[in-house]
């Protein structure tokens, strides 16, 4: 069995992401679609809603965000554990009640709060922004089950006027996660999150996972030849996190399907003055040493991250959940 036979006898749950591939511009140009990492990063404090309306407000096509929990089980937005770097105290976000939370204002100006998710799904209902979508990073420090059973309960209290399985997209770092999306939200497309390419090679054999890849890992012929594969079994792929004018046009260039960006307005800009006949910037020696790097620093967290969170997806985890979703729609 190659990496890119099926795992599972039968079809997915999570369906095809077709909102996220890559969009025509108004020259019929293909290109990759604008997400915005954590909002508008590069100009408000992240994962605030003034972020998340600054992306909106520029042209993005997509947000992305994080996802942690509080003490008392609300849903919140914020990349980091603790409240340290953005709130400047030293605490964690799961020891901290939300009536606490929502007091804090970020170190950044702006002063921000920290949203919930029900704050940002209840600004992209608006009338208006149906074509704007989701992508939740699925933060590995929170118990995995509470975390999905959460998001799940906050997506059902949003009403939004076209249905959030067309518009939210699964972010999972680790194989853990398969079983539990397929658990509360059967119907939602699930993207992997990573900065391995041979770790991500186990979701090619789940179908319909998208790819959601550490941009400077894809750069040479081991990148090239997981964008072929992605390409040949139609998995869109988003590349993370492309600040760089330069890189911005080589993502454009390889056909991917979105970049994420602290910077979308930036990165707009680019798309629509991109020429494909002109030839891309070379790489210089500093690219290419900050490259290895890179690929170094990957190595060794990927040889940690395997320890930590498993070596490979198990398909009878996910076909016992499978069974599980069927046998609950039939006794509904």
């Amino acid at each position: 069995m190659d990496d890119r036979t099926p795992l599972l006898g039968g079809p997915s749950s999570a369906p095809h992401p077709s909102f996220t591939l890559a969009r025509k511009n108004a020259d019929g140009q293909r290109r990759p679609q604008a997400i915005g990492h954590r909002g508008y990063k590069a100009a408000f404090p992240e994962n605030s809603m003034a972020a998340f309306e600054g992306a909106v407000k520029v042209g993005a096509d997509a947000i992305e965000t994080d996802v942690h929990l509080t003490k008392d089980g609300v849903v919140v937005l914020s990349h980091d554990k603790t409240l340290k770097r953005c709130f400047g105290l030293d605490k964690k976000i799961i020891d901290c009640e939300w009536s606490y939370i929502k007091t804090l204002r970020t170190v950044a100006e702006p002063k921000q709060s920290m949203p919930r998710l029900l704050d940002l799904l209840d600004y992209v209902a608006s009338p208006g922004l149906e074509h704007i979508w989701v992508l939740l990073d699925l933060k590995l420090d929170n118990d995995a089950d509470d975390l999905m059973r959460l998001i799940s309960e906050t997506i059902a209290q949003a009403k939004p006027s076209t249905p959030w399985k067309e518009r939210i997209v699964l972010g999972c770092w680790a194989t853990k996660y398969l079983p539990l999306c397929s658990k509360y939200l059967p119907e939602f497309p699930i993207t992997h999150i990573g900065f391995s390419i041979s770790y991500a090679r186990q979701f090619l054999k789940v179908p319909n996972v998208s790819f959601n890849m550490l941009q400077k890992i894809m750069v040479g012929p081991w990148g090239e030849q997981f964008l072929a594969d992605c390409k040949a079994l139609n998995r869109p792929v988003f590349l993370w996190t492309v600040n760089e004018e330069k890189w911005m046009k080589w993502s454009i260039s390889k056909g991917v399907d979105g970049v994420i960006t602290d910077d979308p307005k930036k990165y707009l800009e680019v798309a629509d003055g991109y020429d494909e006949k002109k030839p891309l910037d070379r790489v210089s020696l500093r690219d290419y040493h900050s490259l290895a790097w890179v690929n170094l620093l990957v190595s060794v967290f990927g040889f940690i991250f395997r320890l930590r969170f498993g070596y490979s997806i198990k398909p009878e985890e996910m076909r016992i959940h499978h069974e599980e979703v069927a046998v609950g729609k039939v006794s509904s």
